[in-house]
């Protein structure tokens, strides 16, 4: 396997590098217009985003945030991740887990919460065997 090589996006300017394969979760992300203005909406409220780069090509993005709360405490909130869909089954997604649990400790944080739809029972197998396990379940209720 070629080497991969972790950092941290902090300009706006390479979101068109991370835009590909982050569409591929997250289909309803139409434009890079789209997500330069997401971006500059929650980047201040701690929003970052962590690539994979593979022979010079992003193929993994997660994105997260240092959170806390009474439930949780301190703790890195994964909100996306996601490897491009010509590099799965190849490791990837384990090491950039890896490199998110190395980021939470050295934060500080006590755990590493995320959220996953009910329906993605691919995502489930992969979770379960990084060592998350499911421990509640989220309610929404969606306002008009």
């Amino acid at each position: 396997m070629d080497q991969l090589v972790f950092s941290e996006m902090t300009e706006a300017s390479a979101l068109s590098r991370v835009f590909p394969v982050l569409q591929q979760l997250r289909p309803a992300l139409t434009s890079l217009e789209q997500l330069e203005a997401y971006w500059q909406r929650v980047r201040p409220a701690g929003y970052r985003l962590l690539t994979v780069e593979k022979a010079g090509e992003v193929v993994a993005v997660a994105s997260f945030r240092i959170q806390e709360n009474l439930v949780h405490g301190r703790y890195l909130y994964l909100e996306d991740l996601v490897c491009d869909a010509t590099v799965r089954r190849q490791g990837i997604g384990e090491a950039i887990m890896q490199q998110c649990r190395v980021i939470a400790e050295t934060s500080g944080c006590a755990k590493i919460v995320l959220d996953t739809g009910l329906n993605n029972p691919l995502a489930h197998r992969f979770y379960y065997r990084q060592g998350l396990l499911a421990s509640s379940l989220r309610f929404q209720q969606v306002l008009a």
